[in-house]
């Protein structure tokens, strides 16, 4: 289904996986007491009145991390769960002109009278272990500081899939001066890794899926690479003009060029903590 806003598709028989006009996604999964909206998109359309047409269960909604194309719909609700380290940034990227700008780089028209204004949130604290219990499905919080440092990811035993937003991928942006070192990434992508039995695809927050577990070991491999100096150090200006390093060649369309999947931009200066 398409709507001016919206694409929706159904994943499972409980999961509706929606995205934005940008191509940024989200989930919603639905137990037999209530349902988790994992992601808010950018904040552009009613994603909340999308949601009531999908699901007459009770919602809740969690950010994987406090970024400005997946917090959108907090703005809806008021109330979100959020790692504490995200708070800031939320609000940071809750600016109605950022959120109609990030909406309109899909190609779209979007005027600012689109976007859900930015307004005060009750913000619900998660953590490493938490487990979220819809009624039948369970949800479990893996802290994966990186990307920012507030990044969480959802595993689903039962499915054997993870939803991992944007903690590990093909473009996995560490370059922000607020990101965690290359180093302490490696650290949060072995402690990732210890749950790679539990699960075998993560359904990111852009992009096709679900990408192989697999792709946690070409990260941690890359971020070793990257602190030894022998990766491929491709320089380039990432997003809002911020230079970096690229571990991996890679083409337009972000695919490696060795075959590879994983790949991270990074600030060189910035490789160990």
């Amino acid at each position: 289904m398409k709507t001016k806003f919206f694409t929706v598709d159904k994943l499972f028989d409980n999961v509706t996986r929606i995205g934005g006009l940008a191509g940024e996604l989200c989930y919603l999964v639905e137990g037999r007491e209530k349902a988790l909206l994992i992601d808010g998109l950018t904040g552009v359309g009613s994603l909340k009145a999308l949601v009531r047409e999908l699901t007459d269960l009770p919602v809740e909604i969690l950010n994987t991390h406090g970024h400005v194309d997946h917090c959108g719909a907090d703005f809806e609700y008021r109330q979100a769960y959020i790692h504490p380290a995200d708070i800031t940034l939320l609000y940071r990227h809750g600016d109605e002109e950022m959120r109609r700008g990030f909406a309109a780089s899909g190609g779209a028209e979007v005027r600012l009278e689109d976007v859900v204004p930015l307004c005060n949130v009750r913000t619900l604290p998660i953590a490493d272990g938490d487990v979220f219990d819809l009624g039948g499905v369970r949800l479990e919080v893996i802290a994966v500081p990186g990307h920012t440092r507030g990044t969480v990811v959802l595993l689903d035993r039962d499915r054997r899939i993870v939803y991992s937003g944007d903690a590990c991928n093909a473009n996995t942006l560490v370059a922000d001066p607020a990101c965690p070192s290359i180093e302490e990434y490696r650290e949060s992508l072995e402690h990732l890794k210890t749950f790679q039995p539990a699960f075998d695809g993560m359904y990111g927050g852009h992009g096709p899926g679900p990408v192989p577990n697999t792709l946690i070991d070409e990260a941690i491999q890359l971020c070793g690479e990257i602190m030894a100096g022998t990766d491929d150090r491709v320089e380039m200006t990432g997003i809002g003009g911020r230079r970096g390093c690229y571990a991996k060649r890679k083409d337009e369309f972000f695919r490696r060029l060795d075959g590879g999947i994983a790949n991270i931009f990074y600030d060189p200066e910035h490789i160990f903590r």
